[in-house]
């Protein structure tokens, strides 16, 4: 396989000789380079249709997509264009391909001046509203879920849409506010009437707005063009994009999105601030309220007001989120059941030692090693640096010392990272033979072996995973399950089987275009990842042999969800022989499984939330009404109690850890109670409870 450094020079070069004498020709000798922004379209269109594992036809279809995805992003909750200017956008829906071909932004321009002309009225409106009371006992519903709303006919009924919008907003604090007072009752503290309380909630609702509104004068025509150009990059795959010479720099976040300060990677979509994924060992991965789907709407300094961040620009967000080291940030966001929370966190930076493989003993008539990955890191910067398939194998051979007798290894919420560690780690577990296939656009495939013919670890085995387990985690529990050399118990991964790689434009582009530099950079899907056994890890990710209903299994959730994601297809198996030396009976394990899951009663309660969360992320409408809505919370509310209390009943597993892991802690305070944390977690963890019992009885 050809290494990044080669396969990047090939690109870059192909791409500046298409540039500067094929069929986009950008500048001659007796020339001068067009606009900077033709160049840069041009150049970005020749990269994605000549380096993307799956180039699209850009044709009418094409521009049809691309038009539908930056109208989303334009204005996704339907709260500044009027039908009119839809149907007046409207007759350039087959246009774009056209356009892009000859590096006109025509329909960007045209749209941009309507959007920044829409915005600046809109003002007016949330000012007005906002002056007068709202009467909370009126039986009115709001619809929250922009895909199902529509675009106004006129100014009235887009200033009557604002109306709700703001008025819900309002609802919400007061409802907060109210609940605030009430825990304060007996505390001395003087009670406001409730128009107070609605005055001051509108009047915070007012400096929220303000705030955005200030940071939407400070749009540039350049962060709206960097929007449109997604949406024609999103077409081929979610995860190709554009990155403008800021956004790029910014991304300290490097190709994350992962920010400074509470670590978590964010993705900004359909005018929303949503968190894709949750950095091990990061403040918010220790506080533990942050979830992937959850989407950020409010960001507040400690116990200053909140701002919000609904349609701000993803780096903006950024900005009110990092922070100096130990500084609180509080942050308002909406759960995909619909309900709203405010999770605190305080910032820091990532505690490394979570990063990293962990492991126990569970004691439990049988001794059991347990696993937690959190990633497949590597560091490739420093000599003798911590990789995470030399920490397992580390971590096996301690347990094995101890009198391991199975083995849990735990990649739930692991999102990825080293490819080599991934292979290697498999290879801990089997003889030699392949873990991963990997396929380029041209068709070759080449296949990822483990070449050494020791096994690490030989006896039962159970690899954990949910919705949150991707890319390496996949290819991990894949191997394993077409081995047939582990159970996988959990819920379904998350389905991302692609590769992606980023390339500097400015690197692509000739001296010539020098006066015109910097152009950021272009992240392409240039890979796909494919199971041993032939299909591809992509959209459908791994199925669990057992599954356990978690709260988000029953929400559609993951690869599948976004927008023209890559399908799963088939190529041919590797050559492989399956694990011979246990036979697993995968049917009578899952009937051992589901009897017992039938008796436990979080289980139960576990599979009760998920479909009330299902339920009420359908329900998509919310009522206006103060007493409605403070007794939905409560019945929220009362579900989320009786689920602690349920877990308070879950039998208390017997774990340790390893005498060498206490010694090397010992004396260090912050370490020691990490470690409580996580034996405490661990011990009445009724998923881990579930792999224990299946280790137990039903692996001969």
């Amino acid at each position: 396989m050809l290494s990044l450094t080669t396969r990047l020079k090939i690109f870059l070069s192909v791409l500046a000789v298409i540039l500067l004498t094929g069929s986009f020709i950008l500048y001659s000798k007796n020339s001068v380079p067009e606009g900077k922004n033709e160049i840069l379209i041009k150049a970005l269109m020749q990269g994605l249709s000549s380096a993307h594992y799956s180039p699209e036809k850009v044709d009418d279809n094409f521009s049809k997509k691309a038009f539908g995805l930056y109208l989303d992003r334009l204005d996704f909750n339907k709260k500044f264009l009027l039908e009119s200017d839809v149907a007046m956008l409207r007759k350039y829906e087959t246009q774009l391909d056209d356009q892009l071909r000859q590096g006109s932004f025509e329909f960007f321009d045209i749209s941009a001046d309507l959007i920044e002309k829409r915005t600046k009225e809109s003002a007016a409106f949330y000012k007005e509203i906002l002056a007068k009371p709202f009467d909370f006992t009126k039986d009115e519903t709001i619809e929250l879920d922009g895909e199902k709303l529509k675009f106004a006919k006129d100014k009235a009924e887009l200033k009557e849409a604002w109306r709700k919008q703001l008025k819900y907003q309002t609802l919400v604090r007061l409802a907060d506010m109210q609940q605030q007072q009430a825990k304060a009752k007996g505390e001395n503290k003087e009670q406001k009437t409730p128009e107070q309380l609605e005055a001051e909630a509108r009047e915070k609702v007012l400096t929220a707005y303000n705030e955005l509104y200030k940071r939407l004068d400070q749009v540039t025509r350049d962060d709206r063009r960097a929007t449109y150009i997604n949406a024609v990059a999103n077409v081929y795959d979610p995860h190709t994009g554009y990155f403008p010479p800021k956004a790029k720099s910014d991304f300290d976040i490097e190709f994350t999105g992962r920010l400074e300060g509470i670590g978590a990677s964010l993705q900004e979509k359909d005018g929303q601030i949503k968190v894709v994924e949750i950095v091990p060992g990061s403040p918010s991965y220790l506080q533990g309220d942050l979830k992937p789907g959850d989407a950020i709407q409010k960001v507040a300094q400690a116990n200053g007001d909140p701002v919000l961040v609904e349609g701000m620009r993803l780096d903006d967000a950024i900005q009110l989120i990092r922070g100096k080291k130990g500084t609180e940030v509080r942050l308002t966001v909406r759960k995909p059941d619909g309900s709203t929370r405010i999770i605190p966190i305080i910032r820091d930076v990532i505690v490394f030692e979570e990063t990293y493989a962990q492991s126990a003993m569970i004691d439990d008539n049988k001794k059991i090693g347990y696993i937690k990955l959190p990633g497949f890191y590597a560091d490739f910067e420093r000599k003798g640096g911590r990789n995470s398939g030399a920490d397992v194998k580390a971590e096996i051979e301690k347990l094995k010392k101890a009198g391991m007798e199975g083995l849990i290894l735990d990649l739930r919420n692991n999102g990825g990272g080293s490819l080599a560690d991934a292979v290697e780690m498999a290879g801990l577990f089997i003889e030699q033979g392949p873990i991963v296939q990997i396929r380029a656009a041209s068709g070759k495939t080449v296949v990822l072996d483990d070449r050494d013919a020791a096994v690490q670890y030989g006896g039962p085995l159970v690899v954990m995973v949910n919705a949150n387990s991707a890319s390496a985690s996949e290819i991990l529990a894949a191997a394993m399950q077409d081995y047939k050399r582990a159970v996988i118990v959990g819920s379904p991964t998350f389905g991302k089987g692609t590769v992606q790689q980023f390339f500097e434009l400015d690197e692509a582009l000739p001296s010539q275009f020098d006066p015109y530099k910097p152009f950021g950079a272009l992240k392409l899907t240039i890979q796909k990842f494919y199971r041993i056994n032939g299909g591809t890890t992509q959209l459908r990710g791994v199925k669990p042999d057992v599954e356990l209903p978690d709260m988000y299994s029953f929400l559609e959730f993951g690869e599948k969800e976004q927008e023209y994601p890559l399908p799963f297809d088939e190529i041919a198996p590797a050559r492989y022989k399956p694990w011979t030396q246990s036979k697993l009976n995968i049917p009578s394990i899952q009937a051992n499984s589901r009897s017992r899951m039938a008796s436990n009663e979080s289980f139960k309660l576990i599979q009760q939330s998920g479909q009330r969360l299902k339920k009420q992320s359908d329900i998509t409408t919310r009522s206006l009404s103060l007493q409605k809505y403070m007794e939905e919370e409560k019945k929220s509310e009362a579900a989320s109690k009786q689920l602690e209390e349920a877990q308070k009943s879950v039998p208390t597993l017997n774990v340790s850890r390893m005498k060498m892991d206490l010694q090397a802690i010992a004396g260090d305070t912050a370490k020691l109670a990490r470690n409580k944390d996580f034996i405490k977690n661990l011990q009445k963890d009724i998923y881990v409870e579930e792999a224990v019992a299946i280790i137990k009885s039903d692996i001969k």
